[in-house]
């Protein structure tokens, strides 16, 4: 049995230290209803506000580490996060440029790593070109072509995802 798409995101959260909060908890439910079934499992699915972050960053470690769901390599984790991202834009469920926008963040947020620095540079030459006819952070790129150049980069990034 698989986990469910969003546990990449759950896996970048966790290895990103961030505040656990209800996209956790929806997480747990999704997870339950998908078959699994762990007693950390069941408790994080029965949490409700106000959130106590010690005790929820350490029951959702045991919660990980019931399910055997790994996150120990950074970057692994985090490339499977963009491709969960990038898989919600081709299913509609989110923008381009809000999911643009998401890895811009955490390209800053992960000091530029390599990886993700072309969604940054995508991002900023998309927005320069909704104000101005000219933008400086991806060569070639006008508002006649953006997003085909967008597109294509999402594609060749989500076939290395293998999808």
């Amino acid at each position: 049995m698989e986990p469910i798409k969003s546990t990449a995101e759950i896996l970048a959260f966790k290895v990103l230290n961030r505040d656990i909060d209800e996209s956790w908890i929806t997480w747990a439910i999704d997870m339950l209803t998908a078959g699994f079934e762990t007693e950390h499992l069941i408790i994080l699915a029965g949490e409700t506000k106000p959130y106590n972050q010690f005790h929820l960053q350490a029951l959702t470690t045991k919660v990980l580490q019931e399910l055997h769901l790994d996150y120990a390599d950074m970057d692994k984790t985090i490339k499977n996060y963009v491709c969960f991202l990038i898989e919600k834009i081709f299913e509609r469920e989110c923008d381009r440029l809000e999911v643009l926008s998401m890895l811009k963040d955490l390209c800053v947020e992960l000091d530029h790593k390599h990886y993700l620095y072309d969604f940054y540079l995508l991002y900023f030459a998309k927005e320069d070109l909704a104000d101005s006819n000219h933008q400086w952070y991806w060569d070639g790129a006008d508002r006649n072509n953006i997003d085909t150049i967008i597109d294509e980069y999402l594609k060749r990034w989500r076939l290395s995802c293998g999808a």
